[in-house]
């Protein structure tokens, strides 16, 4: 699909939602197998002002119920067959609009496929508004939205180029599941800096003997990976395989040292980050590149990125000496808006900043955190029982 394509049936899809009321703020949920018209849907959303709702096709029906039901989504980007799969016995389903259905494809393309001007959208669309909603478990195992606004995600994405410097000749595999919010940069950023963008097969994720190939098969440049992933994608390696590679991010969960020597032996002329966030604080917040000199050392978690602070406290809102567990608060420009619907959630995650200037707000992240006398972060754990 070329950069064209994709540009027009975006604008078509956009143009298809303005009139049928989506703006800004309003959210519509996607639930489509990863394919091109994934991609164009969330393209289109953004486009329309809307805010997009990534539904995981591989989870539950009753849950992805609840998530379209909780979000006020006003429509379901799906096909017939995962529409008609979902559970409709405890949430009432706003409509869906079918990608395959040969009436809308018409439709589409008697649309206008140029450039949506600022004036065409139902209201003007600013940094605060909505850009996705993404739901977490939490420890209750009931699902909560986080929304995320435009800025944040820029403020992250505009970082994360400075790091990975993308080019036109980089290539980056799109195969984190929808509905976790590594996903949104893996498909935005390429765009941004005209990278190529591969799509893995529904369910490639998995399957370490099909990263590897179409890794290669492809010349993937940039990969993430979460290092339980990684460490099976590793031990998989066929050697010289995979030489493509460039840059590999790790995040998601705690980067061993052992892994980190395993994945610089396996692949040394590979540049491996170690990046630290929650889906409340917009992806990520804090980066460190690890060093193969560093061997099986525990890798930290690093230091802030722009636009960020980070304060490790005790129980009682103090900070604590450098060397001293404390948990983790996150104070920036990617800081979600909060729990949808959930206000109570909300002010308990989201609160007031003693630090900052009035009105600024911290997310405790509920995670262990020690700040080591060069002043890089350390992570250390959870502090309490959630997965």
């Amino acid at each position: 699909l070329s950069y064209g394509a994709l540009a027009s049936r975006s604008n078509q899809l956009a143009r298809y939602l303005i009139d049928r009321g989506v703006g800004p703020d309003a959210v519509v949920a996607i639930l489509l197998d990863r394919s091109f018209e994934m991609i164009v849907a969330m393209l289109g959303v953004l486009k329309a002002g809307g805010a997009y709702l990534p539904l995981d096709p591989e989870y539950p029906a009753q849950r992805l119920s609840f998530m379209i039901g909780d979000s006020g989504a006003v429509f379901v980007i799906s096909d017939g067959d995962l529409y008609a799969g979902l559970d409709t016995q405890d949430a009432v389903l706003p409509p869906q609009i079918d990608v395959y259905d040969a009436d809308l494809l018409q439709q589409l393309e008697s649309l206008p496929d140029g450039v949506i001007a600022a004036s065409e959208r139902l209201a003007p669309l600013q940094p605060d508004h909505l850009a996705y909603l993404i739901y977490t478990s939490g420890s209750t195992g009931t699902p909560k939205g986080v929304g995320n606004n435009h800025d944040g995600i820029t403020n992250r994405l505009s970082w994360m180029q400075d790091a990975l410097k993308l080019t036109e000749e980089d290539r980056i595999l799109q195969k984190t599941a929808i509905g976790f919010d590594v996903s949104v940069w893996e498909w935005v950023l390429p765009l941004i800096e005209g990278s190529r963008l591969i799509i893995a097969a529904p369910g490639g994720h998995k399957d370490p003997v099909y990263l590897s190939r179409i890794i290669d098969e492809q010349s993937i440049t940039v990969i993430n990976f979460i290092p339980s992933m990684l460490s099976v994608f590793v031990d998989h390696l066929e050697k010289g395989s995979c030489s493509s590679l460039r840059q590999i991010v790790a995040a998601g969960e705690g980067l061993s040292g052992t892994l980190q020597e395993e994945t610089f032996n396996a692949l040394p002329h590979t540049t491996l980050f170690n990046w630290y966030g929650p889906t409340e604080a917009a992806i990520y917040c804090l980066a460190w590149q690890c060093r193969p000199e560093d061997k099986d050392q525990t890798p930290p978690i690093g230091s802030p990125i722009w636009n960020t602070q980070l304060y490790i406290l005790d129980p009682t809102l103090n900070l604590v000496p450098d060397g001293i567990a404390g948990e983790l608060y996150i104070v920036g420009a990617g800081l979600a808006r909060g729990y949808h619907g959930r206000p109570g959630l909300t002010s308990e995650r989201f609160i007031a900043c003693p630090f900052g200037a009035d009105g600024s707000r911290m997310y405790r992240t509920g995670d262990l955190a020690r700040r080591r006398h060069d002043g890089e972060i350390e992570y250390l754990g959870r502090i309490d029982d959630q997965v």
